[in-house]
């Protein structure tokens, strides 16, 4: 059960805020400010410029974490104090963390080494190393909550947070947790983030913000890099009956699967892409029929979406499910991008709206899919899939159910 929910998102800070703007279609990108990006040829990015770590994090804390803990902390506090999880309700030994960053404290690494080709290696932090390391978002959560059962992190680049989540899901599935609060986080907005993505020629140099991200269309040119995070706090049904939770929706299956094919570019044939969505399918005991909607990886390059186009017709057919990729909105978001995947489709399914395909103005003939639009995105939806798919061959795909009661 999910029962709790909190993102922090280049469009929106806070769950109720990030939620009501992806479901109105807000775009989130905008030039870069964080640093003169001039020679790298990109110009905007999905920038968090709302944050404030001394509201939540605390000023004292802050000092010890990396940008992306403080964001992971943060949509933490959001989802525990939705969830309403107390040691009074939920012992230290049955709650952990499963918690994902594809890079973790990129923009710690890139100062230190500045200060230490500027000053000297005796001028390094000895906080470097714990701000740097990316099972440190893991770490502070189980730190700040007390989470004494499973403490770890998943580092799979772009699937680091659906594969978090699916196997916090599996945790608590198999009994060996109450409550796990999982999900993913990412700061790599920076001068190292920008021009190491940009040598791989997989941003688009597009300095219009509203025409840079566009997942699907024929036009596509390259992702634009984002950052934030998103947490949720999963719970084992009975616990949360038991103190009378509120909840929100439900996890319901998890598929994991290896291209095995390049350490950049997904398999085009989407064999193993479409598997993960067959097993997420399987363990929820579902159908390609039951499917309302998929949260789609939708990155606006022309391979991925491209192939998991055809991933999703070789498992859907010609049932006529509903697609979106919100990163027309968010940027992608990396290692958090499934996180605030997941709490966007769960609200979905939980209000029964689904996230409009922002970007897209002549889809491409090669992704065959039905996508989500402001004239039908009002579609009270049942099941859901959304999709992760990372550097590596890293294939991670949840199964989502609306919560009935």
């Amino acid at each position: 059960m999910i029962t709790g929910l909190g993102a922090i998102a280049p469009n929106g800070n806070g769950y109720e805020t990030f939620v009501a703007n992806t479901l109105a279609g807000k775009i989130g990108i905008k030039p870069i400010t964080k640093f003169d990006a001039h020679a790298t040829g990109i110009s905007v990015a999905g920038e968090i410029n709302d944050f404030d770590p001394q509201a939540v994090v605390g000023k004292k804390a802050a000092k010890r974490m990396d940008l992306y803990s403080q964001y992971a902390v943060q949509t933490a506090e959001q989802a525990m104090a939705m969830a309403k999880i107390t040691p009074a309700n939920t012992r230290p030994e049955d709650l952990g963390v499963i918690y994902g960053s594809g890079i973790g404290g990129l923009t710690t690494i890139q100062d230190q080494i500045i200060k230490m080709h500027e000053k000297g290696p005796k001028r390094v932090s000895p906080m470097f190393v714990p701000m740097a390391i990316a099972n440190m978002a893991a770490g502070n959560l189980s730190i700040r909550f007390q989470a004494q059962n499973i403490s770890t992190s998943i580092v799979t680049a772009c699937a680091s947070a659906t594969n978090s989540i699916g196997e916090a899901f599996r945790h608590i599935k198999a009994g060996h947790a109450q409550v796990m609060i999982t999900g993913g986080a990412e700061a790599s907005v920076n001068e190292i983030g920008i021009a190491g993505f940009a040598a791989l020629t997989a941003l688009s140099p597009t300095s219009d913000p509203t025409q840079a991200s566009r997942p699907f269309d024929q036009a596509r040119n390259g992702f634009v890099l984002g950052e934030g995070a998103g947490t949720l706090v999963l719970e084992a049904l009975d616990h949360a009956q038991a103190r009378g939770a509120q909840i929100l929706g439900e996890v319901v299956g998890y598929g994991t699967t290896s291209d095995a094919y390049h350490i950049t570019s997904p398999d085009p044939a989407g064999t193993q892409a479409a598997r993960a969505m067959t097993l997420a399918m399987q363990e929820a005991g579902l159908t390609p029929e039951d499917i309302d909607y998929i949260n789609a990886h939708g990155t606006a390059t022309a391979a991925n979406d491209a192939g998991e186009a055809q991933a999703i017709r070789q498992v859907f057919g010609d049932h006529d499910v509903l697609v979106s990729s919100t990163k027309g909105m968010t940027g992608h978001l990396l290692g958090a991008a499934g996180a605030v995947e997941a709490v966007i489709t769960a609200a979905a399914l939980q209000k029964g709206i689904l996230p409009p395909n922002v970007g897209c103005q002549h889809q491409d003939p090669a992704c065959p899919v039905t996508l989500v639009t402001k004239h039908n995105q009002h579609h009270p939806s049942r099941y859901a899939l959304s999709n992760s798919f990372g550097f590596g061959g890293h294939n991670a795909v949840i199964a989502f159910k609306r919560w009935e009661g």
